[in-house]
């Protein structure tokens, strides 16, 4: 015959939570501040900054440059794409590294196309605006500043030279 113990077991109420159930709570408190920070930190708020920035030390004077960013002359870089692919108005995103623009006719600008807000590559450019598909920041074509979204900066500008119909890297 089976004997039970008699010991009587103490009572939550009386003694306290268990052990188990406090490492419990705190992991789920935990989870709650990191997975909060974590979205705060992607939300695209009202709060943010989602205008153009009208004066920045990062931005390059503007120049009387038709062709390209860089000045003329100097070494040819490394090829990134053909002029001719480049549609007025457009642009073609070059190894997830640069993006290239042709504002006006004739006119060619680059940039990183790295996004200012937290790293991810911009995907397309559209009637002017080069988007990031991450959290919506919008960029434009002729200069890289921020039209809309969460990005805190413009896209940094690359050099480049357009030389017999090739968008050269400086």
């Amino acid at each position: 015959m089976a004997t039970e113990s008699t010991t009587p077991q103490p009572a939550e109420a009386e003694n306290g939570p268990s052990r188990r159930a406090v490492i419990r709570g705190a992991a789920i408190a935990g989870a709650v501040v990191v997975g909060g920070a974590g979205l705060a930190a992607c939300g695209n708020d009202s709060g943010g900054s989602s205008g153009s920035s009208t004066t920045n030390a990062n931005q390059p004077p503007q120049g009387g440059q038709t062709q390209g960013d860089a000045a003329p002359g100097g070494a040819q870089g490394k090829e990134l794409v053909s002029a001719a692919e480049i549609e007025v108005g457009g642009g073609k995103v070059v190894g997830k590294k640069v993006v290239v623009t042709q504002p006006r006719k004739g006119h060619f600008r680059a940039f990183s196309a790295i996004c200012t807000h937290q790293g991810c590559p911009v995907n397309k450019v559209v009637n002017g605006k080069i988007y990031c598909p991450c959290h919506g920041s919008i960029f434009s074509a002729a200069d890289g500043s921020v039209e809309g979204g969460p990005a805190p900066a413009p896209l940094k500008r690359v050099k480049i030279k357009v030389k017999g119909g090739k968008i050269h890297e400086v």
